[in-house]
């Protein structure tokens, strides 16, 4: 009776730590990899301002009323300027965005999103700019 007392509560014990540390595994090893999370960011990112695309192309078209009211309006060709600029390096980026097959190497795919997650911030960065 006394081994059962003590051994009972011991297995009780161990079985639920194994199908605790059983559960964590799982989710450890089914649970989204670096590159997914990387491509997730990148997108995340992408998807952000893309929706500022067509708010850049109505104040392009607004800056080119104003020229043609008054071509003497300062910083207005600049600004337009700043507009295409933003606009090109958000299609040259969306045009050669070759996100890795499932089955690429690894670190190859990696250093391609990193690369990718710093060209998608300066496209962000060019049209908020833009924006201002």
């Amino acid at each position: 009776m006394l081994v059962r007392a003590i051994f009972t509560p011991l297995y009780h014990l161990m079985r639920t730590l194994f199908y605790t540390l059983s559960i964590a595994v799982l989710l450890v090893a089914c649970g989204p990899d670096e590159n997914t999370i990387l491509y997730n960011q990148v997108m995340d990112i992408h998807d952000e301002v893309m929706p500022k695309m067509e708010e850049l192309y109505n104040k392009k078209k607004e800056l080119q009323a104003k020229l043609k009211e008054d071509s003497t309006v300062a910083g207005v060709n600049e600004k337009i300027a700043e507009i295409d600029a933003a606009d090109k390096l958000m299609m040259d980026w969306m045009h050669s965005f070759n996100p890795p097959e499932k089955g690429a190497d690894k670190d190859q795919a990696k250093a391609y999103l990193e690369g990718e997650l710093v060209k998608v911030k300066a496209v962000r960065e060019a049209i908020l700019t833009a924006l201002k």
